[in-house]
């Protein structure tokens, strides 16, 4: 099959793909967007393509970077998002061309995709860039003019001007040859120092070690003519670290070339969102208190009554021993809610050792083969023995891949079949995956965003299993994503960073 054959033939599915890929694996800014929008940028995207690939018309491409630039832009979206979405386009038709092609005009196929996805990236990054830079130079511009009629203004009293300094709440101080040379009450005050004990003293001595690097690489190599806005830690004199914002600007003091900086106090920003995130927090444990009670005050009730109903007999048959059943039935599900509700609340303690993932697959499967036995289901593996080992806690991993079986394991009929795959992370071999999917119902595409959510929907349970294998996984500083399979279930895959 050549390639404008092979593009026109798999079109649509190149286009549902790329959109799939764009709404599950760059970012939640395009988890956001709607699906219909995704496929109307991603065929039109593909047409481009197809031109530059069988034609070697680049105009559509370029018309279709001006508009895709122009729609990101607008929506705040950061340009390797972008990038990244551009380069999915070769993840999508590598296998096509691997699969309908061969020999010469496999090369070559490969080599116009390549040129063709290097041409539309550098175009775009290059567009991409001039149009934010546009964005800012207007915005400093701005910034500049305002600032202008001001000094003009300014400048007809250096009294006025002096009062002015000294009055705004601000931190407003002065740069030269790595010392301050000026700094109003604010400035002072915000580091704990008398004026005298700041003016001629080094910059450096006002920023926490933690920050240090960064400041100098605005203020010695990096500060421009038209400002850059950061933040930092500034150093108080008692010692502490305070977050604070930063606005650098080179301007000429006295006839010479300085920095001159406006900082502003942000603890109260960066206090407020952390009270956020406590009330977040506490918000989870009420909704954990009200799940508890009601899953509790059910079997709680069930066992009493039939304690009170045995205790008024002498021999355990027949119902009696029925009872006795729905009793232990009931404490099961009762531990298994309180435990999981338990690791839901509470810290992830990490034990962390040299540990083969094989080894945990193994061991989880060992724990889950009488149910899965039970359930008549079929397993299979698919382990890389290139898989190198790495740093985790075996139990915590264990637990995680165990709630996930349990998942397929409910779900999936008689006859059922569950894989799981690990493998090195493709993209820079730094990650260990371990994938596990299952032929069953799977979900609904819309519920998957909110699948590791607390309380996500089920019929038993919490909700919380796979919400605990998130927060595994993360203490882990990995990752964790779910995704259906074709043509029916669901898929969880867990990266975990391959550190030595």
């Amino acid at each position: 099959m050549d390639l404008a054959t092979l593009l026109e033939t798999y079109h649509d599915a190149i286009v549902r793909e790329w959109a799939h890929r764009l709404n599950t694996e760059v970012s939640d800014r395009y988890r956001q967007r709607p699906l219909e929008e995704l496929l109307g940028t991603t065929s039109e995207a593909a047409r481009a393509n197809f031109a530059v690939l069988v034609k070697g018309d680049f105009s559509k491409i370029d018309r279709f970077i001006e508009k895709i630039t122009q729609m990101r832009l607008k929506a705040g979206f950061p340009l390797s998002d972008v990038q990244k979405a551009f380069e999915l386009y070769r993840t999508v038709l590598l296998p096509l061309l691997v699969r309908e092609m061969e020999g010469e005009a496999l090369l070559d196929a490969l080599r116009k995709l390549n040129d063709c996805l290097s041409y539309t990236i550098c175009k775009f990054s290059d567009y991409f860039q001039s149009q934010h830079e546009r964005q800012i130079r207007e915005h400093a511009e701005e910034l500049e003019r305002e600032v202008e009629k001001r000094t003009q203004e300014l400048a007809e009293s250096e009294a006025k001007y002096r009062v002015l300094v000294e009055e705004i709440n601000d931190g407003y101080f002065v740069v030269q040859r790595g010392r301050i040379v000026f700094a109003n009450r604010a400035f002072c005050e915000m580091h704990g120092y008398r004026p005298e004990e700041v003016l001629g003293r080094p910059y450096t001595d006002f920023v926490a070690p933690s920050s240090l690097e960064e400041v100098r690489r605005f203020y010695e190599g990096r500060a421009g003519g038209r400002g850059n806005l950061f933040v930092y830690f500034r150093l108080h004199k008692d010692g502490r670290s305070l977050p604070t914002e930063n606005k650098v600007k080179v301007i000429h003091y006295q006839g010479r070339r300085a920095a001159a900086g406006i900082c502003r106090d942000i603890t109260e920003r960066v206090e407020m969102e952390r009270r956020m995130r406590e009330s977040e927090r506490l918000a989870h444990i009420g909704q954990l208190t009200t799940s508890l009670a009601h899953e509790i005050r059910n079997p709680l009730s069930s066992v009493k009554m039939n304690i009170q109903i045995l205790l008024k007999k002498l021999h355990l048959e027949g119902n009696d021993r029925r009872r006795m059943e729905i009793m232990a039935q009931e404490i099961s599900r009762l531990e298994r809610i309180l435990e999981e509700m338990l690791d839901f609340a509470r810290p992830v303690p990490l034990e962390l050792k040299p540990t083969s993932v094989n080894s945990v697959v193994e061991a989880s499967l060992e724990v889950m083969e009488a149910k899965i036995r039970e359930r008549g289901l079929r397993v299979r593996k698919r382990l890389s023995k290139r898989v190198p080992m790495v740093l985790m806690d075996a139990d915590r991993m264990e637990q995680a891949l165990i709630n996930v079986l349990l998942n397929s394991i409910e779900v999936l009929p008689k006859g059922g079949q569950i894989e799981i795959v690990t493998r090195q992370g493709q993209q820079d071999g730094r990650m260990v995956e371990l994938r596990i999917s299952d032929n069953g119902p799977g979900v609904p595409e819309g519920d998957l965003p909110y699948v590791f959510d607390p309380f996500f929907s089920k019929k038993k349970g919490t909700g919380l299993g796979l919400t605990n294998v998130k927060k595994i996984v993360e203490a882990h500083g990995g990752e964790v994503r779910a995704s259906l399979c074709h043509p029916k279930g669901m898929a969880i895959t867990m990266r975990i960073p391959a550190r030595r």
